[in-house]
């Protein structure tokens, strides 16, 4: 399985711990296509490449992608994005939310969206894992 890991980047790096132990997760399950997200020594200044580059390159890495998953704790609107963008290709899309979060209403209120709110890392990767092992059985 193809997986794009969206989480905030220019938002705000406060849940780079809960992204890395996604991805140790995730890796389990396929291939994350973007790794450089839960990489501990990315600022919230970004990649430093041209901006285009980056756009056109998650486009392409979504287009590839199997399921989506974010953690939309921190307010990105580049996740938010990235999200909306998987759902027009009717991609799977698993959200991952600490409940003290205030969640926006676009991502709470969407049907589409599989979400899944969290007391802790543990309590969210056993949850994310649950969903993970029926995808694969979809």
């Amino acid at each position: 399985m193809k997986i794009y890991f969206a989480g905030s980047i220019r938002g705000g790096r406060d849940k780079i711990d809960t992204y890395i132990a996604i991805n140790e997760l995730l890796e389990k399950y396929g291939t994350i296509l973007d790794k450089h997200v839960s990489d501990p020594n990315l600022s919230s200044m970004g990649e430093g490449i041209p901006l285009e580059e980056i756009y056109k390159r998650d486009i392409e890495w979504i287009n590839e992608a199997d399921i989506l998953v974010a953690e939309v704790s921190t307010p990105s609107f580049g996740v938010g994005y990235e999200i909306a963008y998987a759902e027009s290709l009717r991609k799977p899309v698993i959200c991952l939310c600490d409940i003290k979060a205030n969640l926006s209403a676009m991502i709470g209120g969407n049907s589409y969206i599989d979400l899944i709110k969290y007391t802790d890392t543990d309590d969210l990767l056993y949850k994310l894992e649950s969903k993970l092992i029926f995808k694969q059985t979809d």
